[in-house]
């Protein structure tokens, strides 16, 4: 059981779901950089460049991965050598270092700590002894794809850490926000109904928690229509089984599997990004930039990836030719989306033990997942329109309402062609079916 949380004041910044709040009202989509660096200075003026940015911001400060795994002892030893870290090692700065470091954007811009990590007790301490109160994550979303972490230990910790970081930000007068990621899962090759069903569970359970202030995620996928029709069932689900209380809205991801290599199919799926999100009135974007296939992003590069998505907003009314949620049949997806939540909510009186029963019954399984308590018998597949199909539903219980595709268990060489569809694709798009230039 983790130690209680100690109050401290809060930094003064916006609250994160207020913010999108008054984005809304004002016609514009909240963008969002992914960005950690190790040196708070450093880390300090990336913020600084994220508000300055020519859109409507919302600050990021990305965890390393050391402090993810819960090894702060490396995260501690790095620092004091002046070793490399992939993010900022929050536990090991202390509190008072990391104030400042969000202070420096004090009063102008909400800051939520993205982290990764299946025990988050230490990530959530830090971040309310730092005054802050926005983060993300999940009990399945940040387990099951990322190590080997028992599910049963990722919800036991992930229900004290969100109770306590509810209670103590609501002790300061601040509401928590969690953002779950069970719209990502494995970044790809999930058929949107499990994507859908899973990031409205974990909201869930997060409000079980006593969380007042969450958002709902989806990452886009291959077939952007598809995506519209997602995110468009994803609201009506939200609307029917969020409590009138809780504060919510929807975000979406930029593609999160293998990105194209030239700069020209990059910038085509970064706008498509930003075309489904506006089509289907998503509030927020986590926008990825031109570099991705290669290595991580400049400050810099974040900016203009971040100006580069709210000038296609403004657009993109001109600029696409997507349809909005009025003219998308999502009913089919919102039906499987909601027998999934339907059946996992039978199964136990809270979120937290239903999760675990579903994985166990397979009644949830995520396709292509190797985690011990990921049953490990469905599967997804791409098919001739370029849609996300379930291929196999192994004891999944959508019989009736999905017809698995009719080719057999997925192979080798299918499952690597599907890995890189979306880059391919995107590379030669614009090239009339040759590579486009490379970036290197």
């Amino acid at each position: 059981m983790p130690q209680e949380l100690a109050a401290h004041d809060a930094v003064s910044a916006p609250a994160l779901g207020d913010e999108v709040r008054r984005a809304r009202a004002d016609g514009e989509l909240v963008v969002q950089p992914r960005m950690g660096l190790a040196d708070p200075g450093r880390m300090a003026a990336g913020l600084r460049a994220v508000l300055d940015a020519r859109a409507r911001t919302v600050g990021t400060i990305t965890l390393d991965s050391f402090t993810r795994l819960g090894d702060h002892r490396s995260a501690a030893v790095a620092l004091a050598g002046g070793l490399p870290l992939n993010g900022y090692p929050l536990v090991s700065h202390p509190a008072e270092t990391t104030r400042r470091v969000a202070s420096t954007v004090s009063d102008a811009m909400p800051v939520q700590v993205r982290h990764g990590s299946p025990r988050p007790a230490s990530i959530f301490r830090s971040i309310v002894e730092a005054g802050l109160s926005a983060t993300e994550g999940g009990p399945v979303s940040y387990c099951l794809p990322y190590g080997r972490t028992p599910l049963a230990e990722s919800v036991a910790q992930w229900t004290d850490a969100s109770r306590q970081l509810a209670e103590n930000c609501r002790a300061r007068g601040v509401p928590a926000h969690l953002e779950t990621f069970g719209g990502c899962l494995m970044g790809q090759l999930c058929p949107p109904s499990l994507l859908l069903a899973v990031t409205l569970l974990e909201s869930l359970f997060f409000v079980e928690c006593g969380v007042e202030s969450v958002s709902l995620s989806y990452a886009q996928q291959t077939h952007p229509v598809q995506d519209i029709e997602a995110l468009v069932a994803l609201r009506a689900l939200a609307e029917e089984l969020l409590p009138a209380h809780v504060d919510w809205h929807i975000v979406v991801y930029t593609y999160m599997g293998v990105f194209p290599r030239s700069r020209e199919g990059a910038k085509r799926l970064l706008d498509l990004s930003v075309d489904v999100a506006v089509r289907a009135g998503a509030e927020r974007l986590i926008v990825k930039t031109a570099v991705e296939a290669f290595r991580i992003q400049t400050v810099a590069e974040n900016v203009e990836g971040l100006e580069g998505a709210a000038a296609r907003a403004k657009a993109c009314a001109a600029a696409s030719s997507l349809p909005g949620p009025d003219r998308v049949d999502y009913e089919d997806v919102l039906r499987e989306a909601s027998r999934l939540v339907d059946a996992v909510r039978a199964l136990a009186d809270d979120v937290g033990t239903a999760l675990i029963r579903a994985f166990a019954d397979g009644i949830l399984d995520v396709p292509y997942c190797i985690h011990p308590d990921n049953r490990g018998l469905t599967q997804g597949a791409i098919d001739a329109e370029g849609r996300l199909r379930w291929a196999r539903l192994g004891r999944v219980p959508l019989a009736g309402l999905v017809r698995p595709a009719d080719h057999g268990r997925v192979r080798a060489a299918e499952f690597l062609g599907m890995l890189n569809y979306v880059a391919e694709r995107s590379d030669r798009a614009l090239t009339g079916g040759r590579a486009a230039s490379s970036l290197r």
